[in-house]
């Protein structure tokens, strides 16, 4: 069986000039707009106490983003608040002032007229952008890449998206995205991929991500539980994992969680780039094949990366078997515990935990952590069963392997 792979962070440091889009401020404004949405409410935080103590720790806590927006997953966040900046922009007014009520209003259609969102995706961030482009009256265009499955698409189509599936990965998807919104009247690329000359948008919706850590820290503080002590955060491009760093590190500063960017094994370009340890980034090409589609991604976010060089402890090459096994301790918790349906993407970093905390193998990953007793965890499960047939071939069936489902 293939091996967890880590290595701790020690890329040489930068200014750390991009740390400052995911402050505190920025991120209210991001949950103000979130907040004007009637299909707003904060998604669960569920405590896993049974789990904690069976694993040897204080605290396992598990944002579940399967409520959010009744979309099933986060992704939604990021999308919207990109689409809003832009607009609001456009028609010359502050964010604040371009509420759901405004963006759907017949004021807004005379001022701003209409725009096309083109995205790429694996699934949930082109159903989000498909999903706030229908609710506020705008057009969106969606290219998934090879190996997508027939359910994301469908759920995307539902919400009256051009939707396609091309014959190319991932990264390829963003780059004729790009081009097709370049030579589309109106055409808008709203990406949480960022490179060279696209950081606007990038960030905005890394801000928009922002709600999801924002409500987490608030809810652990209600329930007496305070800063974590270890955050797991799963990566694809590092927009999700970026966001979530950079948040904390402006909300704890050097009091801030010791912090764990875990990777795909098929699509591990942050692993590597921290691996090089040179500060250069490291892509990793061809099919990225992996069970966690939502993290089929070979090229960081440039935004993302910068913040964790500058901040995360660790980062780790998980193989397709600890997503695997998280969705099933998940999915079926210890008596007393809440059951949390957590997706491919979502899962990996309770599949992380257990093998950390429970396998002889990872004793040294355990000691270098610092994981122990008074140890308070926070993951962020991203998804929920947003491919059913999937899901149920990995915890009923037993599959492990992107080939085996």
């Amino acid at each position: 069986m293939e091996k967890i792979q880590w290595v701790e962070n020690r890329i040489p440091k930068t200014k750390d000039e991009k740390l400052e889009i995911m402050s505190k401020n920025q991120v209210r404004k991001a949950r103000r707009f979130h907040e004007s949405f009637p299909q707003y409410s904060e998604t669960p935080l569920a405590r896993l106490t049974g789990l904690a103590k069976e694993l040897g720790l204080s605290e396992v806590c598990v944002k579940d983003e399967s409520y959010r927006f009744g979309l099933n997953a986060f992704k939604v966040l990021g999308g919207s608040y990109a689409m809003v900046n832009y607009i609001a922009g456009k028609v010359k007014k502050e964010v604040s002032e371009c509420d759901y009520a405004y963006l759907t209003s017949p004021a807004l259609k005379e001022e701003f007229g209409q725009a096309v969102f083109f995205t790429a995706t694996d699934g949930n961030h082109g159903r989000g952008v498909a999903w706030a482009a229908n609710k506020l009256g705008q057009k969106a265009v969606v290219l998934m890449p090879k190996g997508s499955t027939r359910s994301r698409f469908d759920h995307i189509a539902e919400e009256g998206a051009k939707v396609t599936i091309e014959e190319v990965n991932y990264d390829e998807c963003v780059r004729r995205a790009n081009q097709m919104a370049d030579q589309t009247r109106n055409g808008v690329m709203v990406q949480d991929t960022a490179w060279d000359g696209y950081e606007e948008i990038p960030a905005w919706i890394m801000q928009g991500y922002g709600t999801m850590s924002d409500e987490a820290c608030e809810q652990l503080e209600a329930i007496g539980i305070g800063r974590p002590t270890h955050v797991f955060v799963q990566a694809g491009v590092g927009s999700l994992a970026g966001a979530v760093q950079g948040y904390l590190a402006n909300r704890f500063g050097d009091d801030c969680p010791i912090t764990v960017v875990l990777e795909a094994q098929a699509a591990d370009c942050l692993y590597q780039s921290a691996k090089a340890g040179d500060g250069s980034i490291q892509f990793v090409t061809g099919d990225l094949q992996t069970i966690m589609a939502g993290l089929a991604c070979g090229e960081p976010n440039t935004i993302g990366f910068d913040i964790l060089r500058n901040h995360t402890a660790f980062f780790a090459s998980c193989p397709d078997w600890v997503s695997a096994n998280g969705m099933r301790m998940l999915g079926a918790p210890l008596k007393g515990d809440p059951q949390v349906i957590s997706g491919e993407s979502g899962a990996v970093g309770m599949g992380f935990l257990a093998a950390v905390m429970k396998d002889p193998e990872y004793a040294e990953l355990k000691r270098a952590l610092k994981l122990d007793e008074n140890s308070k965890v926070l993951m962020f499960s991203t998804e929920g069963d947003t491919d059913p047939e999937n899901y149920r071939a990995i915890v009923w069936d037993g599959k492990q392997r992107k080939e085996d489902v």
